[in-house]
C-alpha cells in the first residue's frame, strides 16, 4: 500500500526541540485537526466514562479512543453501519481511533486462543466463541469510521521471552498484509502498523525495518506498558523513534503517566493514550504536578482550595478538595467531576509541552517539570537515563 489518498491524513512539523527529539506537529485527520503531541482519552465502548461527548469538545480534546472488540460485540457491527458509524451514533464531531482487539489476547488471555488465522475469544459478555482475524477486525473498524485505525497486532505480555516473542513479530507483519489487503476505506480511514518485539532489541529493530516498508501515514508502537521495567521501556521506545520515520506520526500506545509523558516526548513519540486519568478519578484520585492527591484521606476535610489552582477547569472553578474528599467513592458525581479535572490535566500538560517544544525551550520545561514532580531531587534513574541519551540533563 503507498499512502493513499493524503485526506486521510497528512501530517506536517511545525517545530522541533533543539536538543532532544521532542517535536510539534499537525495530523489534519478527517474530522478534526490534531496538535501533536497529543494524549487520548480511551472511550472504550464509545464513551468516555464519566464525561460527555460536549464535555470532551470544551476541554479541547481533539481526538479519542475506541475499543475494535468491546464496540463489535456491543453495539455491533450491523448498528454501528446503520448508525453510519460510531461518530454519529455517539454524537461525536472531532477525530476517532480505535485498536484493533489485539490487546484482549493479554487482558483476555485465559478466554483467547491465538492461531495463524486469527484469535478465538470467548465472549466475557456472553460465553459465546467469537473469531477475530485481521480482515474482521478491519472490517469492524471500516464500520466504525475511525480516522485512525490499528492494524491487528500478535501481543504478548510485556515481560514475555523466548520464541513467542519472534513468532509474534514476524506474524504481526503478516497480519498486517491482510488488514491492509482488507481495508475497505483508505481514503478516509488510515491503518498505523504496529512495531512489537518485546524487549529484544533486535527484535524491535527488525519489527521496526519490516513495518515501515508498508508506506502507510502513521506507525505505532506497541507491546510495552504492560509491566516490565521501566528501563527497558524507554530503551525500546529510544530504539524505534530513531528507526520510524520523521515525517509521519509516531504512537506509543497504552501511556499515559505525566512523567512518561514528558519523557516519551523528548524521545520523539507524538501521540499516547492510556486510562489512566478516568480510571483513578474513580478511586478518588486528582492529578496535579506533584504526582495525585488522594482526595479520600482525611488531611482534605478541610482543604478548601481546589484541586489545582492552575487549572481553569469546571471543576476547580466551582468545587473544593474539602467538598471532593466529602463524596469521593460514595457518589457517582464525584467520579465526574474528578474525571473532567484529570482529563483536563493531561490537555494542559501536553498544551504546555507543546508551547515549551515551539519555544526551543523543552529542556528548561523537562527540568523545571521534574524538579515539582520530584521536590526531593531523587530523580528516578530510568527518567534520568532516558532523558541522558537525547541530551537533556537534570541538574
Amino acid at each position: 500500500m503507498s499512502g493513499g489518498n493524503p485526506s486521510a491524513l497528512t501530517y506536517r512539523v511545525l517545530g522541533c526541540c533543539s536538543t532532544s527529539k521532542a517535536r510539534v506537529g499537525v495530523m489534519k485527520l478527517p474530522h478534526h485537526d490534531v496538535d501533536t503531541p497529543v494524549f487520548m482519552p480511551v472511550g472504550t465502548k464509545g464513551t468516555i466514562k464519566g464525561i460527555l461527548p460536549q464535555q470532551l469538545e470544551e476541554l479541547n480534546c481533539q481526538i479519542i479512543l475506541g475499543n475494535t472488540y468491546h464496540l463489535g460485540t456491543k453495539p455491533g457491527i450491523d448498528t454501528l453501519k446503520k448508525a453510519g458509524g460510531l461518530h454519529k451514533f455517539m454524537n461525536w464531531p472531532r477525530a476517532l481511533l480505535t485498536d484493533s482487539g489485539g490487546f484482549q489476547m493479554v487482558s483476555l488471555l485465559e478466554l483467547a486462543e491465538i492461531t495463524e488465522e486469527g484469535v478465538k475469544f470467548k465472549s466475557p459478555y456472553d460465553g459465546s466463541e467469537c473469531m477475530l482475524t485481521p480482515e474482521h477486525s478491519t472490517e469492524i473498524q471500516n464500520a466504525i469510521g475511525a480516522d485512525i485505525m490499528m492494524q491487528l497486532d500478535d501481543v504478548v505480555h510485556s515481560t514475555t521471552t523466548g520464541p513467542r516473542v519472534e513468532e509474534a513479530m514476524e506474524r504481526t507483519t503478516r497480519w498486517l498484509d491482510r488488514c491492509l489487503e482488507a481495508h475497505s476505506r483508505d481514503h478516509d480511514q488510515t491503518i498505523f502498523p504496529i512495531v512489537q518485539g518485546g524487549l529484544n532489541p533486535t527484535l524491535r529493530e527488525q519489527s521496526a525495518h519490516k513495518q515501515i516498508q508498508r508506506d502507510t501515514r502513521g506507525f505505532a508502537i506497541g507491546g510495552l506498558s504492560g509491566g516490565e521495567s521501566k528501563d527497558d521501556f524507554w530503551r525500546m521506545v529510544h530504539l524505534s523513534t530513531d528507526i520510524l520515520p520523521k515525517n509521519k506520526p509516531r504512537y506509543c500506545m497504552g501511556v499515559g503517566f505525566a512523567e512518561d509523558l514528558v519523557v516519551c516526548c523528548a524521545l520523539g513519540v507524538d501521540m499516547y493514550d492510556c486510562v489512566f486519568p478516568t480510571r483513578t478519578a474513580r478511586f478518588g484520585c486528582a492529578l496535579v504536578d506533584e504526582g495525585q492527591l488522594n482526595l479520600k484521606l482525611v488531611t482534605y476535610k478541610n482543604d478548601f482550595r481546589p484541586i489545582d489552582s492552575e487549572c481553569n477547569c469546571s471543576t476547580c472553578k466551582r468545587y473544593t478538595r474539602a467538598y471532593l474528599h466529602s463524596i469521593v467513592t460514595s457518589e457517582t458525581v464525584a467520579c465526574h467531576l474528578v474525571s473532567v479535572h484529570n482529563i483536563a490535566y493531561q490537555m494542559r500538560l501536553m498544551l504546555r509541552i507543546r508551547t515549551s517544544i515551539m519555544e526551543d525551550k523543552y529542556p528548561s520545561f523537562v527540568k523545571s517539570f521534574m524538579k515539582t514532580r520530584y521536590n526531593d531531587g531523587c530523580y528516578p534513574s530510568w527518567v534520568v537515563d532516558a532523558l541522558n541519551a537525547v541530551g537533556i540533563a537534570l541538574d
